[in-house]
């Protein structure tokens, strides 16, 4: 299944159980999808996440209750998922700029339409990348979970946490485990999708292990054997990483014979010089072929 198909079979489940609890797993599983690649993806084609899109399309449904319905305020605040009429009034105004009771008197609301997805052109620029089947690996790591993938939040938090393992000292001693008989060559940002749930998924910042060092306080991981797409970043970080990760959902998945493979995500850096505008690293994706 394409993206187009899948994001649209996504959104009518949503939109169906708009007023219910959002179970992100199913709105994945309608998607063919993990639900951790199924936010992300999702966040990145549309520029907010799922979470954002739920609340707003919440809050607009809620906005043309209130102008056309004499429903009481508290129904419509517990309808659409809010448990006290404090905790929808606020919400409510922040998106609408004006009280649930302002509406009441005929004040204006805003409104945020559904998702409709539409084929359009795109390609027509070069993207480096190879196929490459990986063994099994171990990787020696620090580990953190992090919320809601590819919301504001997660994308401050995880260089941040690369900011503190900079000043601990943590990606000094990582970098002393790095072998030139690597299977990955780098300093490594790993992205553990499999293990994620409804609220978080492990990122870690590691190195590749031989098994033989000392591996003092870090976290010891194995990957699994995967065949991997490996995609060439150029360019100042972050923003050449999210140029390039945006081609690989809207350009790479969509006309290639692969999908994800429901495994590890790697970045692999190979030195700390990441805004220099000729830096060169790669996203590692474990990819299967599409049936």
């Amino acid at each position: 299944m394409d993206w187009i198909t899948g994001i649209s079979k996504a959104i009518d489940y949503i939109e169906e159980h708009i007023t219910e609890p959002t179970d992100y797993a199913r709105a994945a599983k309608e998607a063919c999808s993990s639900p951790f690649n199924f936010q992300r993806v999702f966040a990145l084609l549309c520029g907010y996440t799922l979470g954002d899109y739920v609340r707003m399309r919440r809050l607009t449904l809620a906005g043309e209750e209130l102008l056309s319905t004499d429903a009481k305020v508290i129904d419509v605040a517990l309808k659409y998922g809010y448990d006290s009429p404090e905790s929808f009034s606020r919400a409510f105004t922040r998106f609408h700029g004006v009280s649930p009771s302002a509406v009441r008197k005929g004040a204006a609301i805003r409104s945020f339409s559904r998702i409709c997805v539409k084929l359009i052109l795109t390609g027509g620029s070069i993207m480096e990348y190879r196929i490459e089947k990986k063994q099994a690996a171990k990787i020696i790591c620090r580990r953190r979970e992090f919320t809601k993938p590819g919301d504001d939040y997660t994308n401050r938090e995880i260089p941040e946490f690369w900011n503190e393992c900079g000043r601990d000292g943590s990606i000094q001693k990582l970098c002393g485990y790095i072998k030139d008989s690597a299977q990955f060559k780098g300093l490594l940002g790993v992205c553990f999708s499999t293990e994620m749930t409804d609220s978080v998924f492990p990122y870690g910042i590691g190195a590749e292990y031989d098994g033989e060092s000392d591996p003092q306080d870090f976290e010891i991981v194995e990957i699994p054997a995967y065949t991997y797409a490996v995609f060439t970043v150029r360019g100042r970080m972050p923003d050449a990483f999210r140029e390039t990760y945006r081609k690989i959902c809207t350009e790479f998945f969509p006309q290639s014979g692969y999908e994800y493979g429901n495994g590890v995500e790697i970045e692999v850096y190979p030195s700390a010089d990441v805004q220099n505008p000729d830096y060169s690293c790669e996203i590692w994706i474990a990819v299967k072929p599409k049936k």
